[in-house]
């Protein structure tokens, strides 16, 4: 806005704030507003040139203007009430911080006007800018400065400043180190006694205060008429009301008794809920004359007084009586109504009713010109903020600049929040960035929206100077904010950036939500900065907070995939201090990095015994440790724990000593393995023993072993398991030893065993890749002459696999049900066959599995895909390879091998 002054060479433009202002606010950052009205205008003031590039509607370059022009009328407003000598004073003194010396020397070469009033103006003025820290050090300064002393006066602005600012511990503290040394720059004419009542009166600490009276009183002091009433007052806010008797009939003997005093009483009788006494008070001081007849300089404190009375009733819900009694002294014309105005809007305000607010603000103004106090104005724009009834902010905003009031910085803080809100960043940002222009000190709030809104529209570079630029100066916009930023940065992978802030913003002990720490760890260990990622969390430990099991997994197992297993060990113990328990893959990764490490005897059993320790030397803890042992390469550190559980008394289960022996046979210990079942034979047999021994030897592909094995269980009337039977079919397919496969079927089938979809889908496999298993099969059926039909069935379902039987697809779906029970595997089998032979067929298979609701897995996709190229159908081939990319699966090697460019 520019002044009315420059209106001839302006045009005062009725500019729709729906084109200055993103009122869809997409932002999701924000806190929902509700749409604006279509009829909201704002009046701005601009030149010509820009009004009609604004009327255009339009472009880029056109908005950017507009943003400019806004946020340079708002910066005009907001320098009328900048002092530039005040505003250097804390310029000064943020510059110099701590160096006590320097700043003596720079604010000394500013040749300030040192006195009274001067330092009461500083110190508002820091206030307002929420510079707690700085009117400190000036205040510090200005009492050792020669030629200047502190007054009563001076003492109560920084008492109240510091118990306001929830500074109370340090002048309690301050307090109590001039009660014991006397160490007060004072004025000569006032005792430094009357400096600590008033201190702990401001602080309230009234108790403290009135023994320090009685101490006073006791050398045969006493204090002065200000103090004695801000002693007073302080009574009355903590409730001291037998005291304040006391106080105010001894005020009332010294002769001290005047505006303030009766003011006082008012309060008093308020606090008690007397409001009839103190209206009939009140009006006893008017009847009386004593307010008209009162000095010019005691007018305020009676209108003050009428103030409090409003106040009494309004906060006891008399809103109609409190309004009848304002209406009545303003036709006296008695008191100045300005201070009871300011406590009725307040009250209104509190109360919701925001428009009765407005409208009494407005009849005033219209009937007596009045012009509410800044106070009061950032009181209703707070609430009209939280209301998000931005058409009355913008009003308001409008009214307050047309009417001259000079903004302050809660004003300040308050336009950007508006801006924020409505989605002018960057009109907000444009503000922010000249603050030192005008004396701008954002509070928490406007951070807290201003980052919202930067990282809303992308710009999370700016949005992390602002952050950063925030904490130094002690503000945390809340968890809510740094997450969403931080959230923004490791997307962006700016990951120094958001460890900075964090690191930044625990040396200020801020808090931070979980979430945050886990974003950024995580971050982090995806980037292979595990370091890092523990320099964090250590932080957060320190801050006594538990990270999540998640945290713990990702710090786990990035330290053991880097080579770190004495750090993943030590998180592992740190995670189960914290009562979380690790899964079976978080030990399995620590000991396979502990056994890679040098000497990984010494971790292998560091980590043992601390597992024992905390589970009293349980069997199980071992078996896990003889378990992975073997499966990380050291079946030598298996057998140590093995042997450490006969010493300790602990007799080695069945299930210690399967793991002891699959711990051989991984490793391929063939002599150890064969040993060790020897042992355990002579001892006691045990079928696990030998399942497990087959199965490992299938694994190590020792075929004549495993088989051995298998007729030494056969012999000794123990069943080999499913697993075993699986295991050997498995192995012998794989060296084509079929005659032994059909073999080991019969013998099932003797055994009135069932065969399981794992065995039927290796035969099935087989049978495809060539006709020698079913050759084996007939030749098997012709020694035999056996035609039972399990084995009849299951050798047509094989034939009709080898391609050497024609079989319907519905005959073979009862074929296979019949032999095992199919699975996915078996129906991708079967699907694999159609397609080498009837593609056609295979496609109708296909629908009528989708129909009985069969779920298609990337294997399932791949045969189709793969079967189309082979029989030269391309465009059917890469229709089946779309369809795989858009459930999320890609095409094997050979299906992309046939994929013509």
């Amino acid at each position: 806005m520019l002044a009315t002054k420059r209106a001839a060479k302006s045009s005062r433009v009725f500019l729709s704030t729906l084109f200055l202002f993103n009122l869809k606010n997409n932002n999701p950052l924000i806190s929902t507003i509700p749409p604006l009205s279509s009829s909201l205008y704002c009046y701005f003031y601009y030149d010509y040139s820009t009004a009609a590039a604004a009327a255009r509607g339009g472009g880029t370059r056109d908005r950017i203007t507009s943003a400019k022009d806004i946020a340079k009328s708002f910066k005009e407003w907001f320098k009328k009430g900048h002092s530039e000598l005040l505003n250097r004073i804390f310029v000064t003194i943020q510059k110099h911080g701590e160096d006590k010396e320097a700043l003596g020397l720079a604010l000394s070469q500013l040749r300030l006007p040192l006195n009274e009033s001067f330092v009461l103006d500083v110190l508002a003025y820091g206030k307002n800018r929420n510079e707690i820290y700085s009117c400190v050090k000036f205040f510090d300064w200005a009492g050792h400065k020669g030629g200047f002393f502190h007054t009563r006066v001076t003492f109560h602005a920084i008492f109240k400043i510091l118990t306001e600012s929830k500074g109370k511990s340090v002048m309690l503290d301050f307090l109590e180190v001039c009660k014991g040394t006397g160490d007060l720059y004072v004025h000569h004419n006032m005792r430094f006694q009357t400096v600590l009542v008033m201190g702990y009166a401001v602080a309230g600490k009234p108790d403290v205060a009135l023994q320090m009276l009685g101490r006073m009183r006791f050398q045969g002091l006493d204090l002065d008429t200000f103090s004695y009433h801000v002693l007073l007052n302080s009574l009355i806010e903590r409730n001291f009301l037998e005291s304040f008797e006391v106080i105010f009939k001894q005020i009332s003997l010294r002769g001290f008794e005047g505006a303030v005093t009766r003011v006082l009483k008012i309060k008093y009788f308020c606090k008690q809920k007397l409001l009839d006494e103190a209206e009939a008070y009140f009006r006893g001081l008017v009847n009386e004359g004593k307010v008209e007849k009162c000095r010019r300089g005691e007018l305020f404190g009676y209108a003050h007084a009428l103030s409090v009375l409003v106040d009494g009733f309004c906060q006891n819900g008399l809103f109609v009586k409190a309004g009848e009694l304002i209406e009545e002294i303003s036709k006296l014309e008695l008191v100045p109504m300005e201070p009871a105005y300011g406590i009725w809007l307040k009250n209104l305000v509190h109360a919701g009713e925001i428009d009765a607010a407005s409208k009494f603000m407005k009849s005033k103004k219209s009937l007596e010109g009045y012009v509410p106090d800044i106070f009061w104005c950032n009181f209703l724009l707070f609430r009209l903020l939280k209301d998000n009834r931005l058409e009355d902010v913008c009003d308001l905003l409008i009214e307050m600049k047309e009417n001259q009031i000079s903004a302050n910085t809660v004003t300040m803080n308050a336009a950007l929040c508006f801006f924020c809100k409505v989605g002018m960043v960057e009109v907000a940002h444009k503000l922010y960035k000249s603050k030192l222009e005008f004396g701008f000190s954002p509070n928490s709030m406007a951070y807290n929206y201003l980052i919202n809104s930067l990282c809303g529209v992308g710009s999370s570079s700016e949005a992390y100077s602002l952050l950063k630029n925030s904490i130094k100066q002690g503000y945390f916009p809340g968890t809510r904010a740094f997450s969403i930023l931080a959230d923004a940065l490791c997307r962006q992978g700016k990951l120094d950036m958001v460890m900075e802030l964090v690191l930044l913003a625990l040396s200020k002990n801020f808090r931070l939500s979980d979430s945050t720490y886990e974003r950024l760890i995580s971050a982090l260990c995806r980037a292979m900065r595990f370091d890092d990622g523990y320099v964090i969390y250590e932080e957060f430990n320190r801050k006594n907070r538990i990270a999540t099991i998640a945290t713990y997994r990702q710090l786990i197992h990035g330290f053991s995939k880097s080579n770190r297993g004495h750090i993943a060990s030590r998180l592992l113990i740190e995670m189960q201090d914290q009562g979380h328990q690790p899964t079976r893959k978080m030990f399995r990764a620590v000991i396979r990095c502990l056994c890679d490490m040098e000497n990984p005897e010494m971790h292998f059993f560091k980590l043992l015994e601390m597992q024992l320790y905390r589970h009293k030397f349980n069997s199980k803890v071992c078996n896990f440790f003889i378990d992975e042992a073997g499966r990380s390469k050291k079946p030598e550190l298996a057998r140590e724990v093995f042997e450490m559980m006969q010493r300790n008394g602990i007799e080695p289960s069945i299930g210690s000593q399967v793991f002891m022996l699959k711990a051989f046979l991984r490793n391929e210990r063939i002599s150890d393995a064969l040993n060790f079942l020897k042992e355990k034979h002579d001892s006691k047999l045990d079928k696990k023993l030998y399942c497990a021994m087959v199965v490992g030897l299938c694994q190590v592909r020792r075929t004549d072993l495993a088989l051995d094995c298998l007729k030494v269980m056969q012999s000794k009337e123990l069943v080999p398991s499913m697993e075993c039977y699986e295991a050997v079919v498995k192995l012998l397919c794989s060296t084509k030893n079929y005659d032994m496969v059909v073999k080991i079927i019969n013998d099932l089938k003797k055994c009135q065993r069932k065969l399981t979809s794992f065995i039927g889908n290796v035969l099935l496999l087989h049978s495809l890749k060539s006709n020698e298993l079913y050759e084996s099969w007939v030749r098997s059926r012709d020694v035999q002459n056996d035609t039972s039909s399990d084995l009849s069935n299951l050798g047509l379902l094989i034939g009709a696999f080898s391609g050497q039987l024609e079989v319907s697809l519905e005959y073979l779906e009862e074929l296979i049900e019949q032999c095992f029970p199919p699975d996915t595997y078996t129906r991708n089998m079967l699907l694999r066959m159609l397609c080498m032979r009837d593609l056609d067929r295979a496609q109708e298979y296909f629908n009528r599995l989708l129909d009985k609701g069969f779920e298609p897995n990337r294997w399932t996709f791949d045969i189709m895909a793969y079967g189309n190229f082979k029989h030269g159908r391309q465009v059917q081939g890469r229709l089946w390879v779309d369809e795989m990319s858009r459930k999320g699966f890609d095409p094997t090697l050979s299906t992309l091998q046939l994929l013509t460019p």
